[in-house]
C-alpha cells in the first residue's frame, strides 16, 4: 500500500522581532496583559520588500534540502495562506517559479489557520491515488500587513513566517496515517477580513479603509476553537482505534496558550507531550503548525515510530487534524 511520508521539513522567519514591551509603546497594552491573556512574548515582523513568497521559498528550500529532493522533481506545490502576494496569480505559482519546480502543479488553499492541514490532506490524497509522487506543502503568512496596529485585541496576536514539508510516496509503514478536515461556514463573520474582495472592493468609495484589517470576535472564536480542535483530534484517534495515550507529540495550532492548555486538558495529555513555540512567534496562522513541526523535528523531539498529531482551527470556520507515524 502506498502511503504519503514526510521526508523533509523547513521553516523561515523574519529577522525583526517585535516584543511585548515594544508593542506597549505603540498601543495601550503591557507585557503582563499580553502574556496573561495569550502566552505570547514576541512575534516576527516582515520588513519592507519581504512577502509571503519570500518566507515560503526559504522554508521550501530547507525542506527540500532535508528531503534531498530537487525542485524539478516535485509534482505538486500547495500553499495555505490568507496573505498571498497578490489576489492572483496564486502565490504557489510564484513559488514554483522561484524554486524552478517547472513540472509541479501549483495552487493556493485558503483555509486560514487550518491551511497547512488542508494542504496535507490534499497532498496525501493525490499521493495515495498514485497520481503524484512528490509534493511540497507550505503554510506561510505576512499577517502584519493586515493587522490594525491601533487595535490591541488583534495586533498583539499575529506574526509572520512560513513552514514547509516535503511529502513523498512510500511503501514503508511510517507516513501520514489519516487526515480529517471540517468546515463550519455559519460562523464565517466571527474571524475575517472584510475588505479586498468583491463585496467591499478598494474601488468602492464607500469601502472603509479599516475594513482591510482582521476582524475577530475573540471570545466566540476561543469557545469554538477549543470544541473544534478537540473534535478534530478525537476524529483522528477514533478512526484509527487509538487513545490520547498513544500520542507521542501533539503539535497544535499556536493561537493562544489558553486554547492549547484547554486542548491538552481535554485530551488528558501531559504537557511535555505538547509542543509550544507560541511565546516566540505569536499566531502565524497557516504557518504555525509547519514552523512548530520543523522546530520539533530539528530539535530531535520526534523519533522514528512516534505518533504525531497535528491539530488546527481557523477562520471560516475551518478545522482539522493529521495523524502521522514518523
Amino acid at each position: 500500500m502506498v502511503t504519503a511520508k514526510i521526508t523533509g521539513t523547513g521553516s523561515a522567519l523574519p529577522a525583526k522581532i517585535l516584543t511585548n514591551a515594544e508593542l506597549a509603546k505603540m498601543v495601550d497594552t503591557s507585557d503582563d496583559w499580553i502574556t496573561t491573556r495569550t502566552g505570547i512574548k514576541e512575534r516576527r515582523i516582515a520588513a519592507d520588500g519581504e512577502f509571503t513568497s519570500t518566507f515560503a521559498v526559504d522554508a521550501a528550500r530547507r525542506a527540500l534540502s532535508m528531503a534531498n529532493v530537487a525542485p524539478e522533481d516535485l509534482d505538486l506545490i500547495i500553499i495555505g495562506t490568507v496573505t498571498p502576494d497578490f489576489p492572483f496569480p496564486s502565490t504557489a505559482c510564484i513559488i514554483q517559479n522561484e524554486l524552478g519546480a517547472n513540472k509541479a502543479v501549483a495552487f493556493d488553499v485558503s483555509a486560514a489557520c487550518s491551511g497547512f492541514i488542508y494542504g496535507i490532506s490534499v497532498a496525501d490524497s493525490f499521493i495515495r491515488s498514485g497520481k503524484y509522487q512528490k509534493a511540497l506543502v507550505i503554510g506561510a503568512e505576512v499577517l502584519s500587513r493586515i493587522v490594525d496596529w491601533n487595535d490591541r485585541n488583534t495586533c498583539i496576536l499575529f506574526g509572520d513566517g512560513a513552514g514547509a514539508a516535503v511529502i513523498e510516496a512510500s511503501e514503508e509503514q511510517s507516513g501520514i496515517v489519516s487526515t480529517h478536515i471540517f468546515s463550519n461556514g455559519s460562523c464565517w463573520d466571527m474571524l475575517y477580513q472584510p475588505g479586498s474582495g468583491s463585496r467591499n472592493p478598494a474601488t468602492n468609495p464607500a469601502t472603509d479603509p479599516a475594513s482591510f484589517f482582521i476582524r475577530m470576535e475573540g471570545n466566540e472564536v476561543y469557545k469554538h476553537a477549543v470544541r473544534a480542535m478537540e473534535e478534530a483530534a478525537m476524529a483522528a484517534l477514533y478512526s484509527n482505534g487509538l487513545t490520547p495515550s498513544d500520542i507521542s507529540l501533539l503539535i497544535p495550532h499556536q493561537a493562544n496558550r489558553r486554547i492549547i492548555d484547554a486542548i491538552a486538558k481535554r485530551l488528558d495529555l501531559d504537557f511535555d507531550k505538547v509542543f509550544v513555540n507560541l511565546h516566540r512567534y505569536g499566531n502565524t496562522s497557516s504557518a504555525s503548525i509547519p514552523i512548530a513541526l520543523d522546530e520539533a523535528n530539528r530539535q530531535g523531539l520526534i523519533k522514528t515510530g512516534d505518533m504525531i498529531l497535528l491539530d488546527a482551527f481557523g477562520g471560516g470556520f475551518t478545522y482539522g487534524s493529521a495523524l502521522i507515524r514518523w
